[in-house]
């Protein structure tokens, strides 16, 4: 009996520890309130539903824990040998055999009932209002709005932290290795289907105010859905060991108004159709050397260094690719390097910013080649 009251003790004990755990871990990485210890319910009705959920069996387990060790330690301390308590000599009772396996059983399917409506739920993406492809990327997200009038809209979300925080050369910022050059935007009441996968190594798309946690895998096409109730900004992260920059992957989502999602999505509809246009044009020198600088900066900076003097990536200044043939330099940008840290861009970043950027990189930090790229050039490349 005492082997078998032990177990029970486990039993209850176990469920108690890792739903502290959780909550305490999905707290700190929800919020910046440390003193906080426990999940948030977050600003959607599937995850009122897991808060309620969590909240119900925390209590189950709590009360199951007070009971065990209570009855536990009140045998420890009435029955002591320094009373002179007798010891019992039965073996085993059958009506506390039939007790503690019927008690259990019946609180396990009360919480079983609940638990599979919630999980139920949380998969059940059917009747959505908007589609979203999210591609993870090392390291950061590229977001597509599906639409059925065939104008897609996508881009490329950044961590936009500044190198002078990360490294320390300034204070950190109050949203530090949580803010990005361009937000995901969804319209608040609105059901958005989620579809999920990555372009090289398993990343996880984590907002738990949202109440989505889904793997990002390449060659698969995960599921998952959101409602937000509430306007405002929700943070979350790569939750998937990644890569060396997997700190550097955050998820920022701007939940507005559906006028002004619909204002947003317009103007986005408007800037694709105006790169569309580009895409024919021939630029002057100048016109692509201001464009590749700030490509460079927001794509080539943290790898190639400021000045071209490399870094974690080879050094741009002199190398033989930017000062060899043009055939080559473009081949890197679009394909990347196998085996290196060296990205494929030529699905990351438009023909018009590839043009741009090669030409910058051929041109600046003392390369001076006098070669220019045009759009048109990297759309041949590609098709060639």
């Amino acid at each position: 009996m005492v082997l078998k009251a032990k177990r029970l003790c486990k039993l209850a004990l176990g469920p108690v520890l890792m739903l502290l755990s959780l909550a305490s871990a999905g707290a700190l990485a929800a919020s910046s309130k440390v003193n906080e210890v426990n999940m948030p319910p977050g600003v959607t009705e599937v995850g009122q539903r897991i808060y309620d959920l969590h909240m119900l069996i925390l209590w189950i387990c709590v009360v199951i824990g007070v009971l065990v060790f209570g009855v536990m330690f009140y045998s420890i301390y009435h029955h002591r040998k320094s009373r002179g308590v007798t010891p019992a000599t039965f073996h085993e009772s059958t009506k506390v055999e039939i007790a503690w396996t019927v008690v259990p059983f019946l609180i396990l399917i009360g919480m079983a009932v609940p638990a599979t409506s919630t999980l139920l739920e949380i998969y059940n993406t059917d009747d959505a209002e908007l589609d979203v492809l999210i591609t993870g990327y090392q390291w950061k997200w590229k977001y597509e709005y599906i639409n059925e009038d065939g104008e897609n809209v996508e881009f490329f979300s950044n961590l936009r932290t500044p190198q002078t925080e990360i490294y320390n050369a300034e204070a950190k910022g109050e949203h530090y290795l949580l803010e990005v050059d361009e937000p995901m935007v969804i319209p608040v009441d609105t059901k958005v289907r989620l579809l999920l996968t990555a372009n090289d190594v398993i990343h996880s798309w984590w907002v738990p105010e949202l109440a989505v946690k889904k793997d990002a895998i390449p060659g698969f096409i995960n599921e998952a859905w959101t409602q937000a109730s509430e306007e405002g900004i929700y943070r979350g992260q790569c939750a998937e060991l990644c890569g060396k920059d997997h700190g550097f992957m955050p998820v920022v989502v701007n939940a507005v108004s559906q006028e002004e999602f619909d204002s947003w999505l317009a103007d986005k509809q408007a800037k694709a159709a105006e790169i569309r246009e580009l895409m024919a044009q021939t630029f002057t020198m100048d016109e692509l050397m201001e464009r590749g600088k700030a490509v460079y900066e927001r794509n080539c900076l943290a790898c190639h260094g400021a000045n071209g003097e490399g870094g974690v990536g080879t050094a741009i200044a002199g190398s033989a690719i930017a000062t060899g043939p043009v055939s080559g330099h473009l081949n890197v940008g679009i394909n990347g390097v196998p085996g290196t840290a060296m990205q494929a861009f030529g699905g990351q970043i438009n023909d018009v910013e590839m043009a741009a950027v090669i030409t910058y990189q051929r041109n600046a930090f003392g390369n001076n080649m006098g070669d220019m790229v045009q759009p048109i050039d990297v759309y041949n490349h590609k098709n060639g």
